[in-house]
C-alpha cells in the first residue's frame, strides 16, 4: 500500500513539474519592422489590446522608409528572421513574393472563413494578389490626388480674371493640361505658385510625373511587358509636367521632396499640390497650416491618379506563422479597421469608407474612396525598385533641361525593358 501510494505521489509530482514548465513557458512576441508614419502609429497604440486578448506580445521597430528594404532582405535571407510580420509596400509587392520571402495566406483565409470581400478591388489587386496567388492583406492606402485651395477658387477677382483670359469660368480642371494652366494663371495671378511641386530626383519626382503619366492615358508597360514610357503620350504627359516645374512650381522645386511641398503648401504660398490624400487632415490643421480650414480634395485631373499602400505579410522563415496570422486577422477585422480610421488611418476596407463613424469625423473620405477605386499602382514585380531608380534619373534630366524629353524617355525605356527581360516577364 505503501509502495501504491509512493508510486502516485511520484506521478503527481510529476505531473505538477510538468506543468509548472508549461505554465512557465515564455509568451510568444513577434516583431516588425514599420515606417515612422501616423498610421502605424496609431495601430501601435492599439497592440496592448491584443496582448491582452490573446498573450501573444507585437513589438514595433519604427524606421524612416529608406532604411526598411535593405533590412528586411537582410532578415529574409537570414535561416531565422528578426521580423516575423512583414509590413509590404506596394513597390515591394513583386519582388517579395517572387523570391519565395513571403508566406502565400489562401490556406489560412480558407480555414478561418476570412472574408476578403469588404477590400476595394484595386487595393487587393496591388497589395494582396501576386500572380494570382494571396501573399498580403492590405493595410493602409495613400492613393494621390489634387489638393487645392477652395479660398483662391472662390475668389471673386480670380474668377473674372479668369474668365476675361480664358472665356471660360474658373473651375477645377478636368484634364492635365487645364490643370497645368490654371497652375500658370495662379502663379501668375494670385501672389502664390500654382503647384507645391516635389520634383527632387528620385522618387519624389516618379510618383508626381506618374499621376501626369496615367491621367494623360500613358503606362509603364504594354500587356506584353514591353516599355510605352517613350510613347507618345508619354512624351506629352511629361513635357506637360515639365512646363508645370517651369511655370507654376516654386522657384527650387527641381529639388523638393515631400516634405519641401507640405511645407510650401501648408504655409499658404501655393494653390494646389498633387499629393497623397492624407495630406489634407494635415493641411487642416490650425496648429501647423496658414491654410486649414481652405483646403480640399479632389481626384487627378484626368481622372487617374497613382495608387499605392501597404500591407501585412508573414516572413517565410518565422518560426511563428500561426501567432503571426492571428494577429493580421485581428488588426484587419471591421471593428479594429473602423478604431484605425476613426484615430485617423487610411482604410483599405470599403465597408469601413462608409461606416457613419468614419465619415462623421473624416468627412472627405467618400472622396477619398472614389480615388483609390480608380488609382493605379506602379508595375509591380521584381525589379520596381530598380525601375523608379531608372525613371528618378531620367525624368529629373529632363525636367533640368540636361536632356531632351524623347532622350530621357527613350534611355528609360530602353532600361526598362532590360529589367522586364531580366525578370523574364518579356519573351
Amino acid at each position: 500500500m505503501k509502495r501504491i501510494t509512493s508510486l502516485v505521489i511520484c506521478l503527481m509530482l510529476t505531473t505538477c513539474i510538468a506543468l509548472s514548465g508549461v505554465l512557465a513557458a515564455p509568451k510568444v512576441t513577434l516583431k516588425a519592422l514599420m515606417e515612422d508614419i501616423p498610421e502605424n502609429r496609431i495601430v501601435e497604440k492599439l497592440l496592448p489590446e491584443f496582448e491582452s486578448k490573446t498573450g501573444i506580445q507585437v513589438k514595433f521597430e519604427f524606421v524612416q522608409y529608406g532604411d526598411m528594404h535593405a533590412k528586411l532582405i537582410t532578415q529574409f535571407l537570414s535561416q531565422n528572421t528578426e521580423y516575423d510580420i512583414v509590413q509590404v509596400d506596394n513597390y515591394w509587392a513583386g519582388e517579395f513574393p517572387a523570391a519565395g520571402w513571403l508566406e502565400p495566406l489562401t490556406k489560412y483565409v480558407k480555414r478561418d472563413k476570412f472574408d476578403l470581400s469588404p477590400y476595394i478591388p484595386s487595393m487587393l489587386k496591388m497589395i494582396g494578389y501576386y500572380q494570382g496567388k494571396l501573399y498580403m492583406i492590405p493595410q493602409y492606402n495613400y492613393a494621390m490626388g489634387m489638393i487645392y485651395r477652395t479660398d483662391l477658387l472662390q475668389d471673386p477677382n480670380l474668377q473674372k480674371k479668369f474668365k476675361e483670359t480664358y472665356k471660360k469660368p474658373l473651375e477645377l480642371p478636368n484634364t492635365v493640361a487645364e490643370y497645368v494652366r490654371l497652375c500658370e494663371f495662379m502663379s501668375k495671378n494670385a501672389g502664390v505658385s500654382g503647384s507645391a511641386m516635389q520634383a527632387g530626383r528620385g522618387d519624389p519626382i516618379v510618383m508626381e510625373w506618374t499621376n501626369y503619366l496615367y491621367s494623360c492615358g500613358g503606362d509603364y508597360y504594354d500587356s506584353k511587358w514591353r516599355a510605352i514610357v517613350n510613347s507618345p503620350k508619354a512624351i506629352a504627359a511629361t513635357k506637360l509636367y515639365i512646363d508645370n516645374v517651369k511655370k507654376g512650381a516654386p522657384t527650387g522645386a527641381l529639388s523638393y521632396n515631400l516634405d519641401d511641398a507640405y511645407r510650401v503648401m501648408s504655409q499658404g504660398k501655393a494653390f494646389s499640390m498633387i499629393s497623397y490624400h492624407w495630406m489634407l487632415p494635415q493641411l487642416n490643421d490650425e496648429a501647423n497650416s496658414k491654410v486649414a480650414g481652405k483646403v480640399a480634395l479632389a481626384p487627378m485631373p484626368g481622372g487617374k491618379g497613382l495608387n499605392g499602400g501597404w500591407g501585412w505579410g508573414i516572413a517565410h522563415n518565422t518560426q511563428n506563422k500561426e501567432e503571426v496570422w492571428r494577429f493580421i486577422s485581428w488588426i484587419e477585422s471591421k471593428e479594429v479597421v473602423t478604431r484605425r480610421a476613426v484615430m485617423g488611418g487610411a482604410p483599405t476596407r470599403k465597408d469601413v469608407f462608409s461606416d457613419p463613424a468614419v465619415i462623421a469625423k473624416s468627412p472627405w473620405y467618400p472622396m477619398v474612396q472614389k480615388i483609390v477605386e480608380n488609382a493605379k499602382p506602379v508595375p509591380e514585380f521584381t525589379y520596381s525598385t530598380e525601375m523608379i531608380e531608372v525613371l528618378g534619373r531620367e525624368l529629373s534630366l529632363a525636367a533640368s533641361g540636361d536632356k531632351s524629353v524623347e532622350a530621357s524617355l527613350n534611355q528609360a525605356a530602353k532600361e526598362l525593358n532590360e529589367l522586364a527581360k531580366k525578370a523574364k516577364l518579356q519573351k
